[in-house]
């Protein structure tokens, strides 16, 4: 009789017995333990309205550069075909210049502004298509080309010409090597590449801004736009592909381009 107690009572002491491990962080599970959901979403709580509004940040940016970027081909398009000369007399010089090589002027903003219209397609895709990307290629490499090619009638003069070199040269190096993984199935690191090459060369969106801030404050700085194009130019490009690198190197990028990396392929 002593003997089936003393059973008993191990045995309820073995069903009440608190596992090793505290509720709060799980119990052991096939020799590991495991965390409970709850806990690990508390730790991650704090941190997620941030990381929200970092990327709506980062969105809105983005769109901002290809709304920028699709509105100053289309008014230089615009300005090719018919010249206002009731214009301000610095845009009616800035437009001279470009007329004065109409053919290549188009022969860069046509495929820029098809590059830049394709972009959110590439970055941003819900859809399986790869022909976005597969014609982002082509369009860049002929837009590097091009901006090489005009950059020896810089408005801006040298400033200007060492920062389309510059930055240029990035743009077709990153453009190269997301090429380069692409030929070889390295979606992460093709993904990131190209992320360079598209942000690097809406640069020229950030541009804009700057230069308006030069324009409008040309009467008190007298700065002419072969003074200051330049500046603009290095100051927009530098903001791009700064912002592009710190985006790249955050853990919310990098999960967002493994995401990107993992959707299917037609």
């Amino acid at each position: 009789m002593k003997i089936s107690l003393t059973y008993h009572l191990l045995g309820l002491v073995s069903r009440k017995a608190p596992p090793s491990v505290s509720p709060k962080f799980g119990a052991p599970l096939g020799g590991r333990t495991r965390i409970n959901p709850e806990v690990e979403l508390e730790g991650r709580g704090s941190a997620r309205p941030e990381r929200r509004r970092s990327s709506r940040w980062l969105h809105a940016g983005f769109w901002a550069c290809i709304v920028i970027a699709v509105a100053a081909a289309l008014r230089r398009l615009v300005a090719l075909v018919h010249p206002a000369p009731s214009a301000p007399p610095q845009m009616v010089a800035l437009d001279a210049v470009f007329a004065s090589h109409t053919a290549l002027t188009l022969a860069h903003i046509l495929p820029a502004m098809a590059f830049v219209l394709l972009a959110p397609f590439v970055l941003l895709r819900r859809s399986p298509a790869e022909w976005p990307e597969r014609l982002l290629f082509p369009l860049g490499a002929v837009v590097g080309v091009t901006a090489y090619a005009m950059s020896a009638d810089a408005v801006g003069g040298w400033v200007e010409r060492s920062a389309v070199l510059f930055f240029n040269s990035l743009f077709l190096f990153s453009l190269a090597r997301a090429y380069w993984f692409r030929r070889r199935d390295v979606s992460l690191q093709k993904m990131r590449w190209l992320s360079r090459a598209i942000v690097i060369l809406l640069g020229i969106a950030t541009t804009r801004p700057v230069m308006g801030v030069f324009f409008a404050t040309s009467q008190l700085t007298h700065l002419e736009p072969r003074q200051f194009f330049g500046i603009a130019f290095w100051i927009g490009f530098s903001i791009n592909t700064i912002a592009v690198e710190l985006w790249l190197r955050s853990g919310e990028r990098r999960s967002q381009t493994e995401r990107m990396t993992m959707r299917p392929m037609m």
